[in-house]
């Protein structure tokens, strides 16, 4: 039945899943030259990854929804299993957000320069001038009731397991006294690993759970740190047993 599958993703999936991915960015490119760059940034995208997801026929499973509340802007940040990670929150988030990437992405060609036409958020760490116009990107995305989505620990897992999380999602949400939404992913190491980057995918379902929102008690450094805690020890309580406890990632 692996093979089956393997074959299927060959022949039928995967020839598919380039053209739609093509289209998609040409979509998002002519669409967001136009205007409406809100709608033309995300809509073509979600629609894309759940496209995706149906073709290699991936079931999806979706908890806490309702914690949400509409027209509120919040800092969703989630830990980074694998590559589907992207097409989980992309296609079933169900909020329309931007991206917070590192700016090396920024150089995938046709990719990094559909995100740019996006309006999505590189972070530029190359000297403070660099984070300052980062963040400011944030903020002048954030007010107009949009979200912003953060992998926090800036690098995909070896083992499954999560590692630290990064401050910088925190302080933004702190400096622009947004609530923060913990993400957990499941399944996305079992349907490509790190270590199996361009293989064929393993078919595993992939679960997200939205956990309550943390909103900020104060403001500053004991802020950021508090909700940083919280919002980990949120993530880590619904990640598959097997995947639970810190492991140390050497590319953090």
């Amino acid at each position: 039945m692996k093979y089956l599958y393997y074959l299927y993703q060959l022949c039928i999936a995967l020839p598919l899943g380039l053209l739609i991915t093509i289209g998609c960015c040409l979509l998002v490119i002519i669409g967001c030259s136009l205007g409406y760059g809100h709608f033309w940034g995300y809509w073509p995208a979600r629609i894309w990854a759940r496209i995706v997801l149906w073709l290699l026929l991936i079931p999806v499973k979706v908890e806490g929804r309702p914690h949400l509340e509409q027209g509120q802007s919040y800092v969703f940040v989630a830990n980074h299993q694998g590559a589907f990670d992207i097409f989980l929150v992309y296609g079933y988030l169900n909020r329309n957000f931007k991206w917070m990437m590192k700016y090396q992405l920024r150089q995938i060609p046709v990719v990094g320069y559909t995100c740019a036409k996006a309006h999505h958020i590189f972070v530029d760490k190359r000297g403070p001038k660099k984070i300052k116009a980062s963040y400011d990107a944030a903020r002048e995305t954030l007010k107009d009731g949009i979200s912003l989505t953060v992998f926090p620990e800036g690098a995909r897992t070896f083992t499954g397991h999560m590692g630290v999380f990064k401050r910088g999602a925190f302080a933004l949400a702190d400096e622009l006294q947004l609530p923060v939404v913990p993400l957990t992913i499941n399944g996305s190491f079992d349907i490509m690993p790190r270590m199996r980057d361009m293989h064929f995918a393993n078919w595993h379902p992939l679960t997200l759970t939205i956990h309550q929102p943390i909103y900020p008690v104060g403001q500053g450094p004991e802020n950021i740190e508090a909700i940083k805690n919280q919002a980990y020890d949120a993530v880590m309580s619904a990640i598959e047993p097997k995947y639970q406890g810190f492991v140390e990632n050497p590319d953090q």
